[in-house]
């Protein structure tokens, strides 16, 4: 905290002296630079704060009070999906509000503490860019944290293994993309199996080893091209079947 808090002190100590070249210039610092460093900020404190709250006693407690900061997250979505739409979609149009200083518009969803804050380094919506980043982070930090309570990752010698061996030769991140699809749909089990079980599964069947697959989804999420596996295996089927209808 004291050295993402020091990092950011000092980007503000640059940006006060220093006279943006353009309003394009001024919308990717706010917008991409200052929320990298600000998101740092966030996450560690949330981090900090959930750590000390948490309470004592076993999983269904500590799984419970986990769970519950997992909501909020999602409240904070729900509460912002119109702006999350807006930053995931790479939107530009209403840059020039967002991300310009001094152009606070009331009826834009603003965070009260940006008219407590400094307005040469603020805009109205740079927090929350940082702040979808942090929940990201802390999204998979959450996740782990009741993966390690649970403890539920099947012992990979119980799991059936075929007679003929495939490899997975694509690459993790195409894995890791289908997998979150047959979860989210709830392939597996009538939609109770857990994603840490069902990339178990595939790493046995497959011999692969997918690492940190909540990293890894992190990763894509944010990616321009999120479902560039699937986009590409349905058009590559479609076309399939087009040659063989003609």
């Amino acid at each position: 905290m004291k050295e993402c808090l020091e990092a950011l002190k000092k980007l503000k100590r640059f940006i006060l002296k220093y006279k943006f070249q353009s309003e394009t210039e001024e919308i990717e610092f706010f917008k991409y630079i200052k929320p990298h460093f600000l998101s740092k900020v966030i996450y560690f404190n949330k981090v900090y704060n959930i750590e000390m709250k948490r309470p004592s006693g076993g999983e269904q407690i500590v799984g419970k009070y986990l769970r519950d900061e997992l909501k909020k997250l999602k409240r904070y979505f729900n509460n912002n999906s119109d702006f999350y739409a807006y930053y995931r979609a790479q939107n530009t149009f209403m840059d020039y509000k967002y991300f310009v200083r001094g152009k606070l518009d009331m009826h834009l969803s603003i965070d009260t503490f940006v008219f407590e804050s400094d307005p040469k380094f603020t805009t109205s919506h740079d927090f929350k860019v940082a702040r979808i980043i942090a929940n990201d982070m802390l999204e998979v930090y959450l996740k782990e944290e009741l993966d390690r309570l649970k403890r539920t990752e099947p012992d990979e010698h119980k799991i059936f293994a075929p007679k003929v061996k495939l490899n997975w030769t694509d690459s993790k991140a195409s894995l890791i993309e289908l997998i979150y699809a047959l979860y989210y749909k709830g392939s597996f089990n009538n939609g109770q199996a857990d994603i840490k079980e069902i990339a178990k599964y595939f790493e046995v069947v497959f011999n692969t080893d997918l690492g940190d697959v909540y990293r890894s989804y992190l990763e894509i999420k944010n990616r321009n091209a999120r479902t560039k596996f699937l986009s590409g295996l349905q058009n590559l089927l479609n076309d399939k079947m087009n040659e063989s209808d003609a």
